[in-house]
């Protein structure tokens, strides 16, 4: 348990970090393509740190973790049903899911910035609800883990 904890509070403090770097581009005045690709780079980092999440505390629950062509769908589908995530938190997060495979697969020349914006400005919301799912979590393994001690 203190490994996962520890594992988190480390994957938690990049995540901070990369949402404050955001908020810095985020405020720019300017918008140029330079921007654009910091702020998808933001996004993706984002995704890819909630998702590590996700697969730590799956591991520790003793769970696989998929490894089909679609794992990082079947990551979202799972984590759900395994109690992780809410399935309202997993439809949020498939929209980054889905920037984050456009992101690795396009180039960013490509980026839109109508459709890059509003992922933007929803992330804080997304990551502090996230968090609290997260947080709700691991006091209820603590707790199992606890009350099963002999």
């Amino acid at each position: 348990m203190d490994k996962l904890i520890n594992e988190v509070g480390a994957e938690r403090e990049h995540l901070s970090k990369t949402l404050e770097a955001l908020n810095k581009v985020m405020k720019r005045k300017k918008t140029t393509i330079i921007e654009l690709a910091a702020i998808a780079t933001f996004l993706q980092n984002a995704y890819n740190g909630m998702e590590n999440l996700i697969k730590r505390t799956l591991k520790f629950k003793g769970i696989s973790i998929p490894s089909s062509e679609s794992w990082h769908k079947d990551l979202l589908d799972i984590s759900v049903d395994s109690k992780i995530i809410s399935l309202e938190l997993s439809n949020r997060l498939d929209e980054y899911r889905a920037f984050r495979h456009f992101f690795i697969h396009g180039y960013g020349i490509n980026l839109d910035k109508e459709k890059l914006m509003p992922l933007a400005e929803n992330l804080p919301l997304l990551w502090k609800d996230f968090k609290f799912e997260m947080e709700f979590l691991i006091k209820s393994l603590k707790t199992t883990k606890e009350n099963n001690l002999p």
